[in-house]
């Protein structure tokens, strides 16, 4: 603990090997050495002996009190002995802080200094941050939780590239070469031209599916086969292959916790389930029309199925999320909220405040207005809303002068306070989609390998090419050598 005060059993221990008397004194007499001879890193630092003495649970304050050479020697990397000099193969950058500190008795902390390496080489040396000045300590331990964060952040993004899944449990799984294969093909599509169409089709029957989940909605478009329209039977073969796609996923996996803790897998999941949920419902919803279609119990409960399976059609809008597996730019923007969510939090906060102060202000001074549509404090929430969010509709409006002052403050509001989060989301996701990609290629090329398509393409292509003419120009030389021979004969 750098903050701790220094152990005392370090002197109980070595209190034999010490000065018998205080090391200053001793230091006063003629036959020592006033001067410590340090090395570090090529860098020569001559210390009073006196100086090092008063902190004796340092390593240089063990150093000049030890009188056992060969605890001396333990203590640095080597020691010349014509000059007296001992050598430490450490930073010599930072241990001019540490030397300002036995001159001075105050440890200074510069900023350009890395906190890990500075907390590493104090740590070698003995010395304590409750030796620096507040203002110091203040600043390096903001510098510390900065970079912290930032390594932590790093680590996320890491994880964002590519799933942490230890791919050694293959080994020892059953069909561990087969289960490999198809979890490579499923979630690397880079590590083979099999797995780069698989992600392709993937996205394409998303695509596939919103559309015709779009023109479902379509009066025109509303053409029916068997009782069906044409639309439910493309969502339904998408839904299919959406469910092959996880199933493989979930059986090729070589951990069952990973791939459940997985937001892309939880939203695999929600596109595929709301389908199945809304047959289960159709299938009562019918068997109870059937059966009982004049009791009005169960009209009424079938109606109330009803609307869970319009909600459950709603659901399936959130299948777009599925282009997040194979879109950087979807995953950066999901990685900025979660990130940013104390920022967005506070967002949300103020906007609430502003309505409900607003909401008040405003229905106090119109709500004795003749035919006003300030009635209550809640239907003058959608008019504050609306206000703070700059988008001004004009359903609602304030007729007095004073409501009109408290719209206008409002408005005002709304602006200042939309403002301030834009520049700081917006620089974090353009920061964070720059070093997502980044990792990601960096994390293809190493581990994967990429697959240029055009290049290969284009390398098989001038590989026919020269198969074509080489092949044309042996026909010319066979079929000139057989003129010459019939020629002759």
């Amino acid at each position: 603990d750098l903050y701790a005060e220094y152990a005392d059993d370090e002197e109980e221990e070595e209190e034999e090997d010490r000065f018998p008397v205080s090391p200053s004194r001793l230091l006063l007499s003629p036959n020592k050495q006033f001067t410590l001879n340090i090395n570090v890193g090529g860098t020569v630092y001559q210390l009073p002996y006196r100086l090092a003495a008063k902190y004796p649970k340092t390593r240089i304050g063990r150093l000049a009190t030890y009188t056992d050479h060969s605890k001396k020697l333990d203590l640095c990397d080597d020691y010349v002995v014509q000059s007296n000099e001992f050598f430490f193969d450490r930073d010599p950058q930072i241990f001019h802080n540490i030397f300002n500190f036995y001159r001075t008795g105050v440890l200074w902390i510069k900023d350009e200094l890395c906190p890990r390496s500075f907390l590493e080489e104090i740590n070698y040396w003995g010395v304590r941050i409750k030796n620096s000045q507040r203002c110091c300590r203040i600043s390096f331990e903001e510098r510390q939780d900065e970079l912290n964060e930032q390594l932590k952040i790093q680590r996320q993004l890491m994880a964002e590239v590519e799933m942490e899944e230890n791919e050694v449990l293959f080994d020892y799984m059953v069909f561990g070469t087969t289960r490999r294969k198809i979890w490579n093909l499923m979630e690397k599509p880079f590590s083979s031209i099999t797995a780069k169409l698989m992600a392709v089709a993937s996205s394409i029957f998303v695509l596939i599916s919103l559309v015709a989940m779009t023109l479902n909605t379509v009066d025109e478009m509303q053409y029916k086969l068997s009782g069906r329209f044409y639309g439910e039977y493309v969502e339904t073969f998408c839904i299919s292959f959406f469910t092959l796609e996880y199933l493989l996923r979930l059986a090729s996996t070589p951990d069952l916790k990973c791939f459940g803790r997985s937001m892309l897998n939880t939203v695999d999941l929600i596109a595929i389930l709301p389908h199945y949920l809304q047959m289960t419902l159709e299938c009562f919803e019918d068997e109870d029309m059937h059966r009982h279609s004049g009791d009005i119990q169960t009209v009424a409960r079938v109606g109330k199925v009803g609307q869970v399976l319009r909600i459950m059609r709603l659901m399936r809008i959130f299948r777009i999320l599925k282009l997040a597996r194979h879109s950087t730019g979807l995953r950066a923007f999901g990685f900025t909220l979660r990130q940013c969510y104390q920022q967005v939090g506070c967002l949300l906060l103020f906007i609430g405040m502003g309505i409900f102060m607003f909401s008040a202000m405003v229905y106090t001074v119109e709500h004795d207005v003749y035919n006003t549509n300030f009635t209550s404090i809640p239907h003058a929430w959608w008019w504050a809303a609306v206000s703070i969010s700059t988008v001004g509709y004009g359903d609602v409006l304030p007729e007095t002068n004073l409501g009109r002052i408290f719209a206008f403050a409002c408005i005002s509001f709304g602006i200042i306070l939309n403002g301030m989060p834009i520049s700081i989301l917006y620089n974090k996701f353009s920061d964070y989609y720059a070093k997502l990609k980044s990792h990601e290629y960096t994390a293809i090329s190493r581990a994967r390998g990429k697959l240029h398509f055009t290049r290969r393409a284009a390398k098989k292509f001038a590989e026919c090419y020269e198969d074509v003419v080489q092949s044309a120009v042996s026909h010319a030389v066979g079929f000139q050598n057989y003129s010459e021979i019939h020629l002759e004969n």
